[in-house]
């Protein structure tokens, strides 16, 4: 009778553990919905009585489309980051929680950056925000796998460097956003813009030394 009864407790525990995160990834989901959503509620609506007006109100307005396919795309990846981590993990513990809403913080505040960057006048500090909810972010991811490594928090079947990859990736994002800040001040708003460009290369150099690395989850 004991032995059977510390059998049920152990697997409560581990459906205790896979409710929890399952939980924190669907709010994820809800939070990451609403902040994709509210990047498309200022977006101008072309204006014109002809077809000629119409892509001219389109092209005046080309600054405010292409922000929003890149807040879209910068959000959609710090989503897809997230999930990449939290599918081994069996039972998050408060700080990695904690980690999350700070995260959520910058997703649902991704949308006011993205306009902000768009907007007329000084550029710097303006470019300088949006990098800093992006160095924010990023850092973030970093510091929950730091804790989930830490506190031994994902399941058995993690494959091999799985988290790795994912921080390293992490680091050399909130790199290449934090470089790109002192460079709006000194340069153009095209060099700023190309500073991000740099960060393809700067993650296949990371991942090529990582790869010569020891294997690590």
């Amino acid at each position: 009778m004991p032995t059977h009864h510390s059998h049920d407790s152990g697997d409560q525990h581990g459906e205790t553990g896979t409710f929890a995160t399952g939980r924190l990834t669907a709010f994820v989901d809800a939070a990451v919905a609403i902040a994709l959503t509210l990047l498309a509620l200022d977006l101008p609506v072309p204006a014109g009585e002809t077809t000629g007006a119409v892509l001219r109100s389109v092209s005046d307005h080309s600054k405010e489309y292409l922000a929003f396919a890149l807040g879209f795309v910068v959000i959609a990846a710090h989503w897809r980051a997230h999930h990449e981590i939290f599918r081994y993990v069996g039972s998050p513990s408060s700080r990695p929680t904690s980690l999350t809403l700070a995260w959520l913080f910058m997703q649902i505040l991704m949308p006011f950056a993205t306009r902000v960057i768009t907007a007329d006048g000084a550029f710097p500090p303006r470019f300088s925000l949006y990098a800093i909810v992006q160095v924010l972010a990023s850092t973030l991811i970093a510091l929950m796998i730091r804790e989930i490594r830490h506190e031994h928090l994902y399941r058995t079947d993690a494959p091999p460097r799985a988290f790795a990859r994912s921080r390293v990736r992490s680091l050399c994002l909130a790199a290449v956003f934090g470089a790109s800040v002192p460079v709006s001040f000194v340069t153009t708003s095209t060099g700023a813009y190309l500073c991000w460009l740099t960060a393809p290369l700067v993650l296949t150099v990371a991942q090529r030394v990582q790869n010569r690395a020891p294997t690590r989850a």
